[in-house]
Protein backbone atom coordinates (compact mmCIF):
# COMPACT_ATOMS: atom_id res chain seq x y z
CA UNK A 1 0.00 0.00 0.00
CA UNK A 2 2.67 2.04 -1.15
CA UNK A 3 0.59 5.26 -2.66
CA UNK A 4 -0.17 5.52 -6.47
CA UNK A 5 2.31 4.81 -8.90
CA UNK A 6 3.63 8.83 -9.13
CA UNK A 7 3.92 8.86 -5.62
CA UNK A 8 6.11 5.51 -5.98
CA UNK A 9 8.31 6.51 -8.85
CA UNK A 10 8.79 9.72 -6.87
CA UNK A 11 10.79 8.00 -4.02
CA UNK A 12 12.46 5.86 -6.55
CA UNK A 13 14.38 9.29 -7.38
CA UNK A 14 14.21 10.14 -4.07
CA UNK A 15 16.82 7.36 -3.10
CA UNK A 16 19.13 9.32 -0.94
CA UNK A 17 18.35 12.66 0.52
CA UNK A 18 21.04 15.60 1.93
CA UNK A 19 19.87 15.13 6.08
CA UNK A 20 19.10 18.53 7.20
CA UNK A 21 20.35 19.37 10.75
CA UNK A 22 18.18 21.67 12.43
CA UNK A 23 19.74 24.87 13.56
CA UNK A 24 18.96 25.98 16.94
CA UNK A 25 17.08 23.15 18.47
CA UNK A 26 19.76 23.12 21.01
CA UNK A 27 21.50 19.90 21.84
CA UNK A 28 18.62 17.89 23.94
CA UNK A 29 16.98 17.63 20.27
CA UNK A 30 18.45 14.77 17.99
CA UNK A 31 18.63 15.06 14.04
CA UNK A 32 16.45 13.60 11.83
CA UNK A 33 17.12 13.71 7.71
CA UNK A 34 14.48 15.22 5.84
CA UNK A 35 12.65 12.78 4.77
CA UNK A 36 10.95 12.20 1.12
CA UNK A 37 8.21 14.34 -0.28
CA UNK A 38 5.03 12.67 -0.75
CA UNK A 39 2.18 14.09 -3.06
CA UNK A 40 -1.42 13.07 -4.01
CA UNK A 41 -2.50 10.71 -6.81
CA UNK A 42 -5.72 10.53 -8.65
CA UNK A 43 -8.92 11.00 -6.92
CA UNK A 44 -7.92 12.62 -3.72
CA UNK A 45 -10.64 15.66 -2.62
CA UNK A 46 -8.98 19.12 -3.95
CA UNK A 47 -7.90 21.64 -1.34
CA UNK A 48 -10.88 24.07 -0.45
CA UNK A 49 -9.90 27.54 -0.84
CA UNK A 50 -9.14 29.39 2.53
CA UNK A 51 -10.51 26.54 4.04
CA UNK A 52 -7.22 25.62 6.08
CA UNK A 53 -7.49 22.82 8.48
CA UNK A 54 -11.46 23.32 8.39
CA UNK A 55 -10.98 21.91 4.84
CA UNK A 56 -13.69 18.94 4.74
CA UNK A 57 -11.64 16.99 2.67
CA UNK A 58 -8.74 16.53 5.68
CA UNK A 59 -8.01 13.21 7.45
CA UNK A 60 -6.86 14.48 10.89
CA UNK A 61 -4.55 12.69 13.08
CA UNK A 62 -3.37 13.62 16.64
CA UNK A 63 -0.16 12.67 18.23
CA UNK A 64 1.81 13.51 21.39
CA UNK A 65 5.13 15.36 20.62
CA UNK A 66 8.09 15.36 23.08
CA UNK A 67 11.84 15.34 23.09
CA UNK A 68 12.33 11.75 24.62
CA UNK A 69 9.43 10.21 22.14
CA UNK A 70 10.65 12.39 19.08
CA UNK A 71 12.65 9.86 17.35
CA UNK A 72 9.18 7.63 17.39
CA UNK A 73 6.87 10.12 16.59
CA UNK A 74 9.07 10.61 13.15
CA UNK A 75 9.47 7.56 12.29
CA UNK A 76 5.72 7.21 12.73
CA UNK A 77 4.62 10.45 10.91
CA UNK A 78 7.15 8.83 7.92
CA UNK A 79 5.35 5.46 7.54
CA UNK A 80 1.68 7.62 7.74
CA UNK A 81 2.85 9.87 4.66
CA UNK A 82 4.78 7.22 2.61
CA UNK A 83 1.39 4.53 2.81
CA UNK A 84 -1.41 7.22 2.48
CA UNK A 85 -2.96 7.80 -0.99
CA UNK A 86 -3.30 11.24 -0.22
CA UNK A 87 -0.43 12.53 2.06
CA UNK A 88 -1.00 16.55 0.69
CA UNK A 89 -4.92 16.13 3.10
CA UNK A 90 -3.43 14.82 6.07
CA UNK A 91 -3.36 17.16 9.03
CA UNK A 92 -1.42 16.32 12.06
CA UNK A 93 -2.25 17.83 15.13
CA UNK A 94 0.42 17.60 17.77
CA UNK A 95 0.35 17.97 21.68
CA UNK A 96 3.36 19.16 23.29
CA UNK A 97 4.03 20.00 26.47
CA UNK A 98 3.50 23.95 27.05
CA UNK A 99 6.52 24.21 29.35
CA UNK A 100 8.21 21.38 27.18
CA UNK A 101 8.82 18.46 29.63
CA UNK A 102 10.97 17.73 32.40
CA UNK A 103 13.27 20.63 32.00
CA UNK A 104 15.41 19.08 28.96
CA UNK A 105 14.82 21.08 26.15
CA UNK A 106 11.91 20.68 23.22
CA UNK A 107 9.77 22.96 23.91
CA UNK A 108 6.85 23.96 21.33
CA UNK A 109 9.08 26.15 18.76
CA UNK A 110 12.29 23.64 18.73
CA UNK A 111 10.10 20.74 17.86
CA UNK A 112 8.03 23.25 15.23
CA UNK A 113 11.63 23.63 13.65
CA UNK A 114 12.20 20.04 13.67
CA UNK A 115 9.01 18.40 12.63
CA UNK A 116 8.96 21.37 9.93
CA UNK A 117 12.46 20.62 8.33
CA UNK A 118 12.06 17.03 7.84
CA UNK A 119 9.17 17.42 6.54
CA UNK A 120 9.06 20.74 5.19
CA UNK A 121 5.07 20.46 3.02
CA UNK A 122 3.14 18.66 6.33
CA UNK A 123 0.22 20.34 7.52
CA UNK A 124 0.72 20.56 10.80
CA UNK A 125 0.16 22.44 13.86
CA UNK A 126 1.27 22.05 17.73
CA UNK A 127 -0.62 22.75 20.86
CA UNK A 128 0.92 23.60 24.11
CA UNK A 129 -0.65 21.41 26.63
CA UNK A 130 -0.50 22.63 30.39
CA UNK A 131 0.80 19.36 32.62
CA UNK A 132 -0.96 21.24 35.88
CA UNK A 133 -4.45 20.37 34.07
CA UNK A 134 -3.72 17.08 34.73
CA UNK A 135 -0.96 16.66 36.95
CA UNK A 136 -3.34 16.44 40.28
CA UNK A 137 -5.19 14.09 38.98
CA UNK A 138 -2.75 11.61 37.95
CA UNK A 139 -1.64 8.34 40.53
CA UNK A 140 1.10 6.11 40.68
CA UNK A 141 1.26 3.28 37.80
CA UNK A 142 3.28 0.37 37.54
CA UNK A 143 5.47 1.99 35.33
CA UNK A 144 7.41 5.37 36.02
CA UNK A 145 6.49 6.53 32.48
CA UNK A 146 2.99 5.89 32.55
CA UNK A 147 2.73 8.96 34.67
CA UNK A 148 3.91 11.22 32.43
CA UNK A 149 1.15 14.22 32.23
CA UNK A 150 1.78 14.24 28.54
CA UNK A 151 0.23 10.73 28.24
CA UNK A 152 -2.85 11.99 29.23
CA UNK A 153 -3.41 14.93 26.67
CA UNK A 154 -5.27 12.58 24.54
CA UNK A 155 -8.05 13.18 27.18
CA UNK A 156 -7.93 16.99 26.32
CA UNK A 157 -8.47 16.39 22.57
CA UNK A 158 -11.57 18.12 22.05
CA UNK A 159 -10.70 21.07 24.07
CA UNK A 160 -7.42 21.92 22.22
CA UNK A 161 -8.43 21.00 18.47
CA UNK A 162 -10.11 23.47 16.55
CA UNK A 163 -14.18 23.04 16.81
CA UNK A 164 -14.47 22.78 13.35
CA UNK A 165 -12.54 19.26 13.13
CA UNK A 166 -15.31 16.70 13.28
CA UNK A 167 -13.35 13.76 14.38
CA UNK A 168 -9.24 12.64 14.89
CA UNK A 169 -7.29 9.46 14.74
CA UNK A 170 -5.40 9.75 17.69
CA UNK A 171 -2.35 7.22 17.66
CA UNK A 172 0.56 7.10 20.03
CA UNK A 173 4.61 8.23 18.81
CA UNK A 174 5.59 4.42 18.80
CA UNK A 175 3.46 2.96 15.76
CA UNK A 176 4.11 2.78 12.06
CA UNK A 177 1.47 2.57 9.67
CA UNK A 178 1.52 0.11 6.61
CA UNK A 179 -1.12 0.99 5.22
CA UNK A 180 -3.76 4.00 4.00
CA UNK A 181 -4.61 5.50 6.88
CA UNK A 182 -7.70 7.14 5.41
CA UNK A 183 -9.21 3.43 5.52
CA UNK A 184 -8.89 3.84 9.07
CA UNK A 185 -10.19 7.26 9.08
CA UNK A 186 -13.28 6.47 6.48
CA UNK A 187 -14.66 3.77 9.65
CA UNK A 188 -18.37 4.20 10.45
CA UNK A 189 -19.31 5.35 13.74
CA UNK A 190 -23.06 4.72 14.56
CA UNK A 191 -24.83 7.35 16.66
CA UNK A 192 -24.16 6.03 19.75
CA UNK A 193 -20.48 6.15 19.66
CA UNK A 194 -18.02 8.46 20.26
CA UNK A 195 -15.09 6.21 19.86
CA UNK A 196 -13.80 3.18 17.75
CA UNK A 197 -11.05 0.85 18.26
CA UNK A 198 -9.88 -2.37 17.68
CA UNK A 199 -11.25 -4.62 20.97
CA UNK A 200 -9.58 -7.85 22.33
CA UNK A 201 -12.39 -9.27 24.28
CA UNK A 202 -10.13 -12.82 24.44
CA UNK A 203 -8.35 -10.48 27.16
CA UNK A 204 -8.96 -10.93 31.10
CA UNK A 205 -10.95 -7.85 31.11
CA UNK A 206 -10.68 -7.53 35.12
CA UNK A 207 -7.35 -7.74 35.56
CA UNK A 208 -7.63 -4.08 34.82
CA UNK A 209 -8.80 -3.13 38.17
CA UNK A 210 -8.33 -3.82 41.33
CA UNK A 211 -9.95 -6.50 44.01
CA UNK A 212 -10.79 -3.05 45.24
CA UNK A 213 -12.81 -1.84 42.58
CA UNK A 214 -14.53 -5.42 41.61
CA UNK A 215 -15.59 -5.73 45.33
CA UNK A 216 -16.73 -2.97 45.94
CA UNK A 217 -21.17 -3.15 45.61
CA UNK A 218 -21.05 0.29 43.84
CA UNK A 219 -18.52 -0.14 41.57
CA UNK A 220 -17.78 -3.62 39.82
CA UNK A 221 -19.75 -5.05 37.10
CA UNK A 222 -22.76 -2.35 37.89
CA UNK A 223 -20.43 0.45 35.77
CA UNK A 224 -20.88 -1.57 32.98
CA UNK A 225 -24.72 -2.33 33.32
CA UNK A 226 -26.38 -1.41 30.53
CA UNK A 227 -24.13 -0.74 27.85
CA UNK A 228 -24.27 -1.67 24.49
CA UNK A 229 -21.66 -4.35 24.71
CA UNK A 230 -20.16 -6.78 27.22
CA UNK A 231 -16.82 -4.95 28.57
CA UNK A 232 -13.83 -5.43 26.39
CA UNK A 233 -9.62 -4.27 26.48
CA UNK A 234 -8.85 -1.67 24.15
CA UNK A 235 -5.61 0.02 23.54
CA UNK A 236 -6.06 3.52 23.52
CA UNK A 237 -3.01 3.70 21.41
CA UNK A 238 -5.22 3.87 18.38
CA UNK A 239 -8.61 5.28 18.26
CA UNK A 240 -10.83 7.14 16.27
CA UNK A 241 -12.70 9.88 18.35
CA UNK A 242 -15.91 11.60 17.16
CA UNK A 243 -14.57 15.17 19.09
CA UNK A 244 -18.35 16.73 18.60
CA UNK A 245 -19.67 14.03 20.42
CA UNK A 246 -17.23 14.02 23.22
CA UNK A 247 -17.65 17.61 23.63
CA UNK A 248 -21.45 17.16 24.14
CA UNK A 249 -21.19 14.49 26.05
CA UNK A 250 -18.43 16.15 27.91
CA UNK A 251 -16.42 12.89 28.39
CA UNK A 252 -13.66 14.77 29.52
CA UNK A 253 -15.01 15.07 32.73
CA UNK A 254 -16.21 11.74 32.51
CA UNK A 255 -12.37 10.48 32.79
CA UNK A 256 -11.46 12.89 35.22
CA UNK A 257 -14.19 11.56 37.53
CA UNK A 258 -13.01 8.37 37.42
CA UNK A 259 -9.13 9.66 38.25
CA UNK A 260 -10.13 11.63 41.35
CA UNK A 261 -11.54 8.46 42.46
CA UNK A 262 -8.51 6.67 42.15
CA UNK A 263 -6.61 9.33 44.05
CA UNK A 264 -9.36 8.29 46.98
CA UNK A 265 -9.05 4.44 46.58
CA UNK A 266 -6.86 2.49 44.22
CA UNK A 267 -9.07 1.07 41.80
CA UNK A 268 -6.71 0.33 39.01
CA UNK A 269 -2.35 0.16 38.33
CA UNK A 270 -2.17 1.27 34.53
CA UNK A 271 -1.71 5.21 33.92
CA UNK A 272 -4.36 6.60 31.67
CA UNK A 273 -5.82 3.64 29.65
CA UNK A 274 -8.16 2.19 32.88
CA UNK A 275 -10.01 5.79 32.69
CA UNK A 276 -11.09 5.33 29.04
CA UNK A 277 -12.05 1.52 30.22
CA UNK A 278 -14.39 2.50 32.89
CA UNK A 279 -15.97 5.27 30.60
CA UNK A 280 -16.05 3.23 27.20
CA UNK A 281 -15.64 -0.29 27.48
CA UNK A 282 -18.70 -1.87 26.35
CA UNK A 283 -19.63 1.62 23.64
CA UNK A 284 -16.68 1.16 21.66
CA UNK A 285 -17.14 0.63 18.12
CA UNK A 286 -15.08 -2.55 16.78
CA UNK A 287 -12.12 -1.61 14.29
CA UNK A 288 -10.55 -4.70 12.92
CA UNK A 289 -7.73 -5.89 14.72
CA UNK A 290 -5.02 -4.81 11.78
CA UNK A 291 -5.19 -1.23 12.86
CA UNK A 292 -3.95 -2.22 15.86
CA UNK A 293 -1.04 -4.96 16.14
CA UNK A 294 -0.05 -3.82 19.66
CA UNK A 295 3.00 -5.22 22.57
CA UNK A 296 5.47 -5.09 20.30
CA UNK A 297 6.90 -3.73 22.64
CA UNK A 298 6.97 -6.40 25.44
CA UNK A 299 5.49 -6.37 28.63
CA UNK A 300 5.82 -3.13 30.85
CA UNK A 301 8.61 -4.97 33.38
CA UNK A 302 10.57 -6.61 30.93
CA UNK A 303 9.68 -5.38 27.70
CA UNK A 304 10.49 -8.70 25.99
CA UNK A 305 10.47 -9.47 21.98
CA UNK A 306 6.82 -10.31 20.06
CA UNK A 307 6.06 -12.10 17.28
CA UNK A 308 2.99 -10.07 15.46
CA UNK A 309 -0.38 -11.57 16.06
CA UNK A 310 -1.93 -13.65 13.80
CA UNK A 311 -4.05 -12.13 10.49
CA UNK A 312 -3.43 -8.88 8.43
CA UNK A 313 -1.22 -5.81 9.20
CA UNK A 314 -2.38 -2.16 8.63
CA UNK A 315 -0.50 -0.58 11.90
CA UNK A 316 2.20 -2.05 13.98
CA UNK A 317 2.52 -0.73 17.63
CA UNK A 318 5.54 -0.65 19.79
CA UNK A 319 3.40 -0.63 22.98
CA UNK A 320 5.09 -2.18 26.46
CA UNK A 321 8.29 -0.89 27.91
CA UNK A 322 10.63 -2.15 24.85
CA UNK A 323 10.97 0.83 22.47
CA UNK A 324 12.37 -0.24 18.61
CA UNK A 325 14.89 2.62 18.71
CA UNK A 326 16.25 1.78 22.52
CA UNK A 327 16.64 -1.65 21.77
CA UNK A 328 18.00 -1.06 18.21
CA UNK A 329 20.75 1.60 20.16
CA UNK A 330 21.32 -0.96 22.53
CA UNK A 331 22.10 -3.44 19.74
CA UNK A 332 19.55 -5.75 21.19
CA UNK A 333 16.76 -5.43 18.58
CA UNK A 334 13.82 -7.45 18.26
CA UNK A 335 13.25 -9.38 14.83
CA UNK A 336 10.60 -6.65 14.10
CA UNK A 337 12.59 -3.60 14.98
CA UNK A 338 14.42 -3.66 11.36
CA UNK A 339 11.43 -2.71 10.23
CA UNK A 340 10.93 -0.21 12.33
CA UNK A 341 14.38 0.84 11.33
CA UNK A 342 13.58 1.08 7.59
CA UNK A 343 11.31 4.62 8.91
CA UNK A 344 14.15 5.55 11.41
CA UNK A 345 15.18 9.33 10.12
CA UNK A 346 17.50 10.01 13.49
CA UNK A 347 21.03 11.00 12.48
CA UNK A 348 23.52 9.04 15.51
CA UNK A 349 25.70 11.80 16.80
CA UNK A 350 28.80 12.07 14.75
CA UNK A 351 27.66 9.56 11.87
CA UNK A 352 27.62 11.36 8.43
CA UNK A 353 26.87 8.12 6.98
CA UNK A 354 23.27 8.59 8.08
CA UNK A 355 22.80 11.52 6.41
CA UNK A 356 20.06 10.57 4.10
CA UNK A 357 16.62 9.47 4.46
CA UNK A 358 16.15 5.90 4.73
CA UNK A 359 14.37 3.51 2.17
CA UNK A 360 11.57 2.16 3.57
CA UNK A 361 10.05 -1.28 3.12
CA UNK A 362 7.14 -1.79 1.18
CA UNK A 363 4.31 -4.00 1.89
CA UNK A 364 6.72 -6.95 0.19
CA UNK A 365 8.72 -6.70 3.52
CA UNK A 366 5.69 -8.33 5.51
CA UNK A 367 4.14 -11.42 5.06
CA UNK A 368 1.78 -11.42 2.22
CA UNK A 369 -1.50 -11.14 4.48
CA UNK A 370 -0.43 -8.53 6.34
CA UNK A 371 -2.46 -6.15 3.25
CA UNK A 372 -5.12 -8.48 2.18
CA UNK A 373 -8.58 -6.76 2.08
Amino acid sequence: MGGNPAMRAGLALVVVVVAVVVGDVGAALPRFAEAPEYRNGEGCPAAVAGAGVCDPGLVHIAMTLDAHYLRGSMAAIYSLLKHASCPESIFFHFLAAADGGEGCGGGVGELRTAVAASFPSLRFEIYPFRADAVTGLISASVRAALEAPLNYARNYLADLLPKCVPRAIYLDSDVLAVDDVRRLWETRLPAAAVVAAPEYCHANFSRYFTETFWSDPQLGDRVFAGRRRAPCYFNTGVMVIDLRRWRVGNYRRRIEVWMELQKEKRIYELGSLPPFLLVFAGEVEAVDHRWNQHGLGGDNVLGSCRPLHKGPVSLMHWSGKGKPWDRLDAGKPCPLDHTWKSYDLYIAEGDSSSASAPFALSSSALPAAAFSW
